[in-house]
Order: C-alpha cells, then sequence, then structure tokens
C-alpha cells in the first residue's frame, strides 16, 4: 500500500516489587538514561522515560516492524 504512515505511541508504567521505594534520586538519572539506551538499541524513539521512587513511566514511538514482531 503506498503512502501508509503508522505512528504509535506507546506509554508504559511499571513498578519495583511491591511498590517499595527503592529507587533513590541519586540513581534514577543513570537509570532513566540506561532504559532510553535499551529503547534506542531496538528502534525505537524513547519521547520521555521518568519515575519516581517506586516506579518508571516510558513514553515512546514504536515502529510498526517491532510491533508484528510482538503479536
Amino acid at each position: 500500500m503506498a503512502n501508509t504512515y503508522t505512528q504509535l505511541s506507546t506509554h508504559v508504567v511499571f513498578a519495583v516489587k511491591g511498590r517499595e521505594n527503592i529507587l533513590p534520586a541519586k540513581m534514577r538519572p543513570e537509570l532513566f538514561k540506561y532504559i532510553s539506551g535499551i529503547l534506542t538499541n531496538n528502534n525505537q524513539f524513547s519521547l520521555a522515560v521518568n519515575g519516581y521512587k517506586d516506579h518508571v513511566h516510558l513514553f515512546f514511538e514504536m515502529t510498526p516492524k517491532k510491533l508484528f514482531r510482538i503479536l
């Protein structure tokens, strides 16, 4: 199909085991950079990676090729 465009924006939230406050403020920036790097290495475009003491938010654009590989 010619001229077909797809944009898949995905918001993922995950928490640490038991929702314990174990993500200290000093560690979070490096953790978010690491997660963003994983997304980039898998050809995903991270729009936002952030979180707090007990959870992490990922907001990224998923490529359609990856979606069909998951399904």
